[in-house]
């Protein structure tokens, strides 16, 4: 009986899993120019980190007993027992401003900005949940807005391949739009897959740069790994962005560990006027691929950076922690450190040339969980 149960499992999983959704690895001439890149192991057939066996470590060094324990049995508050607080985004009012910076923060690391009158989107997950099987990671709540009721994007910016940060069903939204691409090299392949025209798309490796529509990308380095298999690992390149113009220079950590690649980019490019830097689904035993919260301050700190907006964290539960402690420790670490930290609702709207008010929202919904319990 137990394993027939098991067989079911299997089963069911297997119907929920989207092959299509699975991506498409680069191959043929797109391979071939992608082994071109410095950060491209030709031996091992497959980009690497600064520190080259730094992912194998890792996985070396995982305890999965310590780890299924932990997520079966642990006492966390891993998904919000209510709905978070959110506001509805007056998207004519976004739209208007193109002298200054605004943006709106969709939950996880999906945010939209306007940069001087373009409309640029950062990983964008509007599905009902991260992963390739429906049951599993699902979303806190509902997107604040639905894609049908975003404004024309200019650009979508993808940091990686992972489905908390590139996903299908959003992205298949866009093939009837003129929106292009921006992403690490080799992701291209999978948007390809999807139905985007290759006209759309750009890809670029570390230290690249796309100036295009009064504004310049920069792809610039990260700590961290790709996949949307357990078998094709380490195919396309991940990153951290900056976008910049004459007036306004913003950073986006992608998905990161802590290393000397926030000092580069910090000595080179900045100060940064915002960086969204990730803060959520760390984990001692997967430090090297997620900053830990004290590590997203250093990071801010390296990066030169004057406001800083947590990203990472808010809507999906991809570790095993509360999900209020990330913006606490970060709370802790911006107090100690003097650091101007952006904590806004889920769909308002941050307007850089004003002045903003920043509730802590999150503090009412912790007593509430503490006087539970």
């Amino acid at each position: 009986m137990k394993e027939s149960k098991i067989n079911l499992f299997i089963f069911i999983i297997f119907l929920n899993i989207s092959c299509s959704a699975l991506g498409t690895n680069p191959s043929g001439d797109h391979l071939e120019k992608i082994k071109k890149s410095s950060h491209y192991d030709k031996n091992k057939e497959m980009f690497v980190n600064r520190r080259a066996n730094l992912t194998q470590e890792m996985r070396n060094n995982i305890s999965y007993w310590k780890l299924i324990n932990a997520y079966f049995y642990g006492k966390e508050e891993r998904v919000p027992n209510q709905k978070l607080p959110e506001l509805k985004p007056n998207i004519s009012q976004f739209l208007s401003n193109k002298e200054s910076v605004s943006f709106i923060w969709f939950g996880h690391s999906t945010f939209i900005i306007n940069f001087g009158g373009k409309i640029l989107l950062f990983d964008p997950i509007f599905s009902g949940s991260a992963s390739p099987v429906s049951l599993f990671v699902k979303r806190f709540q509902d997107p604040v807005l639905k894609l049908e009721e975003l404004p024309e994007i200019d650009y979508i910016v993808i940091s990686h391949d992972h489905y908390d940060h590139l996903d299908m069903e959003t992205i298949k939204f866009f093939q009837s739009k003129k929106t292009k691409f921006i992403t690490p090299l080799g992701v291209t392949s999978h948007i390809k897959g999807w139905g985007i025209q290759e006209n759309r798309l750009t890809e670029l490796d570390w230290w690249q740069s796309l100036e295009v529509d009064g504004l310049e990308f920069i792809c610039t380095p990260a700590q961290h790994f790709s996949g949307r298999t357990g078998s094709n690992s380490n195919k396309t390149l991940w990153s951290s962005w900056i976008v910049k113009n004459k007036k306004n220079s913003i950073y986006f950590s992608g998905d990161s560990g802590y290393d000397t690649h926030f000092k580069t980019i910090g000595d080179k490019y900045g100060p940064f006027d915002i960086a969204f830097i990730e803060n959520g689904q760390y984990n001692q035993m997967w430090k090297d691929v997620h900053v830990l919260p004290e590590e997203t301050a250093q990071a801010f700190l390296d990066l030169k950076g004057k406001n800083l907006v947590p990203v990472h964290w808010g809507m999906f539960a991809l570790s095993l922690h509360d999900w209020f402690e990330p913006i606490e420790e970060l709370e802790k670490q911006s107090k100690l450190r003097n650091i101007k930290l952006m904590t806004p609702k889920i769909g308002q709207m941050i307007v850089l040339s004003e002045e903003n008010i920043f509730e802590k929202w999150w503090k009412a919904l912790i007593k509430k969980y503490i006087n539970a319990n």
